[in-house]
């Protein structure tokens, strides 16, 4: 017990060092009760049911520094052919010097800090209600200090004319880096977004992100997530995301590399004919850590959810897939699929693969499954029988195995993108 708040103290006194920008009583009090929750918080360890596959010595051990942002070159980060609007932080704080981006009537954009003092009745009126009263700890710590991000509203009827790449740059040794990111999109409105987490020159550095999102009623935001960092870098990203009735959210998270990623996804259905899609791919090696922690909550009827994750664990990796959908008992008509399915390219590869289904109406809908194996040794032979090396082989039966993980994604130069990635990380 004393070790674990020793951990958490080192963390906080270090945070508590931070400068923020100037805030008014109201966003000033929201910190001071995320400070106040963490007093009663400690971290997991492998026997909280929660985080049981996921051990966090390697994070929690660290003593870590909250560095300032340095003078990087985005531009390697950049997806080729991407026409898209480009907001960067670099160690948690944007810069608008590195960003690229033009107004269009309808849409607001704003560093997250410029937004506390903008007086956006959205903002404050959606600004952290989503993470309040979780009892989990990275939620409470990126609650209470958070440095910086990006406020995206989409106004009403209006539809996003470009898709919005948000950058994250994270450098320096022993960096703990807090990014947080709002997304509200109001009625009738259409958008879609890239985040991407990135590192340049990091060893042991520790990015605790959130984004939250709020879609209206009849809104669509397709919502796509990067991680490719450097080895010996950490992540626990959370997305918090409210849906009102008719209204379609889309994500779809890809994870290349990082020592250790946890991915807190959950979704709140709390309105009528909506459509929840949830797809996920991560490429395990050497010996990361990845972990998918999936929750869509359907609380209203006549809804549909869709959730396919797909791994590929080479090496000593280690996959996690705990996904949860819970069919509350008004949320009748309800269909719900999940699914998660891995292969494993080396023996001392793992994988812990637990989705779940919690239903309390009578007139549903609903399956999951769960399946882990080995790459085809008789279609592998095959190709190689028709002059495919064993390599290219094995790259064309994962990106087959792959694709539809990832369908939901609109974007095309990001589609081509991520196919790019997966090629170069098993063609040799």
């Amino acid at each position: 017990m004393i070790a674990e708040l020793t951990k958490k103290d080192l963390i906080i006194e270090q945070l508590n060092a931070l400068t923020f920008h100037a805030e008014n009583e109201h966003f000033k009090t929201l910190r001071q009760a995320a400070r106040t929750a963490l007093a009663d918080l400690e971290f997991p360890t492998s026997k909280t049911e929660y985080w049981k596959y996921t051990r966090l010595g390697k994070v929690t051990n660290k003593t870590y520094t909250a560095q300032s942002a340095a003078t990087v070159d985005p531009t390697p980060f950049l997806i080729p052919g991407l026409d898209a609007h480009i907001l960067v932080l670099v160690n948690g704080r944007f810069k608008a010097e590195l960003s690229s981006f033009s107004s269009q009537p309808g849409v607001t954009v704003l560093a997250l800090q410029e937004a506390k003092t903008a007086s956006r009745t959205a903002f404050t009126k959606h600004f952290n209600q989503y993470t309040v009263q979780q009892g989990e700890i990275f939620m409470e710590l990126n609650n209470a200090y958070h440095t910086d991000g990006i406020y995206l509203e989409v106004e009403k009827g209006i539809v996003a004319e470009k898709p919005y790449h948000v950058l994250n740059i994270t450098t320096g040794n022993q960096n703990i880096v807090q990014p947080r990111n709002l997304i509200v999109s109001a009625p009738d409105s259409q958008i879609k977004l890239i985040e991407s987490f990135v590192t340049i020159e990091a060893q042991e550095s520790f990015t605790n992100s959130i984004a939250e999102f709020y879609v209206a009623e009849n809104a669509s935001v397709e919502y796509n997530k990067i991680q490719s960092f450097g080895p010996d870098n950490y992540q626990i990203a959370t997305e918090q995301v409210y849906q009102e009735s008719n209204s379609r959210f889309t994500v779809n998270t890809a994870t290349f590399n990082g020592t250790l990623m946890r991915n807190n996804l959950n979704v709140e259905v709390n309105g009528t004919y909506c459509e929840t899609n949830l797809g996920g791919l991560y490429l395990g090696k050497g010996k990361d850590h990845i972990d998918n922690h999936t929750v869509i909550d359907h609380k209203q009827p006549h809804c549909n959810s869709n959730e396919v994750y797909k791994g590929v664990l080479d090496d000593e990796s280690t996959g996690v897939f705990n996904g949860k959908v819970f069919v509350r008992q008004d949320a009748q008509i309800t269909n719900a699929f999940q699914q998660n399915n891995n292969i494993l390219l080396s023996d001392n590869a793992t994988v812990n693969s637990k989705p779940e289904l919690e239903i309390y109406a009578d007139d549903v809908k609903c399956s999951h499954g769960s399946t882990t194996g080995q790459i085809d040794d008789e279609a592998i032979f095959y190709l190689q029988s028709r002059g495919i090396s064993k390599r290219n082989a094995i790259n064309l039966m994962i990106n087959a195995f792959a694709k539809d993980a990832l369908e939901k994604i609109t974007i095309e130069a990001l589609e081509e993108y991520i196919n790019t990635k997966i090629e170069a990380r098993f063609t040799k």
